[in-house]
């Protein structure tokens, strides 16, 4: 078929639905710049901070939170759900759109029941076991679902007749060359060239079982010719590191390129939401998960086949104290043929493609 002319984008919330999509955004607008682009949000939404910077339409749309008991919020849905979907609908007649593509979020309800109700293709995106509430939902107007990992279809029942297409990322991390960029990166934070590296982050928010944990270590790891560079998270604390370290230990409250950390790094030590199971991945880089505890255990199982792969460690987060970190993760740090073949086994499980692969998808659907 014929290039797209009009392509809505729906999803929201937080950064694992919102990044995918302004990477998918991105490989839309390369393959043709004509495309007109409309991403759908809500009012408070993180998509409020991060789309517009990136060059594209946000137009916001009324999104509720679907009650998962019966309370006086599940009377309400119906009606709330028919206000928010003729917003929706408003839109996708105002933009003449050919399809719909949703990454989850609760904004992305509305966007499926009014596409549904024209008939206007809807594509599907998801990186998580079980799918989330809004995507699940959608599934019920659509059968075009993509998801990002290859253990999805099997663990999930909802997912089986999914495609396997990968996670759309950003051209900074399909495009790293980490061997190539090493010192750049290292320079760039102020961090010796010649010594282990340690890339320490919690997610956007931080992790404070993390930051506290490695920041009791870090005396042990200093010593050890281990440098670190950590990513508090902005919404946490500062943790208190000695000051007479004798290698480097740099902190940063948020890091928006993660690709130089990937860069500096030999090894990391992170939470294991999905967009950092698929970045990591993609960029061969060794890392010890600590899944976030107070879930459904889906970054558990994000993590999982890469670590059944040979390309990472899997560490509970109650399991995560100073001296574990002393005798698991500083002598992984200094073993560099053991870093070297986590590399090469966690590179045969990530892929960089994930953007191109869901295009052609979307095409396909469309086409249908």
């Amino acid at each position: 078929m014929g290039p797209l002319r009009s392509v809505v984008l729906a999803g929201g919330g937080t950064g694992g639905h919102i990044y995918p999509l302004l990477a998918f955004a991105d490989c839309l607008r390369r393959h043709d710049p004509g495309v007109r682009i409309t991403c759908v949000g809500s009012f408070r939404g993180l998509e409020n901070e991060l789309i517009p910077p990136h060059g594209y339409e946000l137009r916001q749309i009324p999104a509720y939170q679907l009650p998962r008991s019966v309370n006086v919020n599940l009377m309400r849905t119906p009606d709330r759900m028919w206000k928010a979907a003729r917003a929706a609908g408003k839109v996708l007649d105002e933009v003449i759109a050919d399809v719909v593509v949703g990454f989850g979020g609760y904004v992305s309800v509305p966007a499926y029941l009014a596409a549904w109700r024209r008939e206007t293709p809807i594509v599907i995106h998801e990186v998580n076991v079980p799918p989330g509430v809004a995507n699940r939902l959608g599934m019920k107007f659509t059968k075009h679902v993509a998801v990002g990992f290859p253990h999805q279809p099997v663990q999930a029942e909802s997912l089986r007749d999914a495609r396997v297409v990968g996670v759309p990322l950003r051209r900074g991390i399909t495009g790293l060359n980490r061997m190539a960029q090493r010192n750049a990166a290292r320079a760039h934070f102020g961090l010796r060239p010649d010594l282990p590296t340690l890339f320490v982050s919690g997610g956007s928010g931080g992790a404070r079982s993390i930051n506290l944990a490695v920041a009791g270590a870090a005396k042990e790891l200093a010593r050890a010719g281990v440098q670190v560079l950590h990513v508090i998270g902005a919404r946490n604390e500062p943790v208190s590191i000695p000051t007479d370290l004798p290698v480097p230990y740099v902190t940063v409250p948020y890091l928006s390129q993660m690709e130089l950390g990937y860069a500096a790094a030999d090894l990391m030590l992170c939470r294991g939401g999905a967009m950092t199971v698929a970045e990591v991945s993609a960029v061969g880089l060794p890392a010890i998960y600590v899944p976030y505890p107070y879930s459904n255990q889906e970054q558990k199982r994000n993590a999982l086949p890469v670590v059944e792969a040979g390309g990472g460690l899997l560490v509970d987060d109650a399991e995560l104290t100073p001296g574990w970190v002393e005798q698991n993760v500083l002598p992984l740090a200094r073993d560099s043929r053991r870093l070297a073949a986590m590399s090469n086994a966690v590179g045969t499980y990530g892929r960089r493609d994930g953007d191109e692969a869901l295009l052609d998808f979307v095409y396909e659907a469309v086409g249908r």
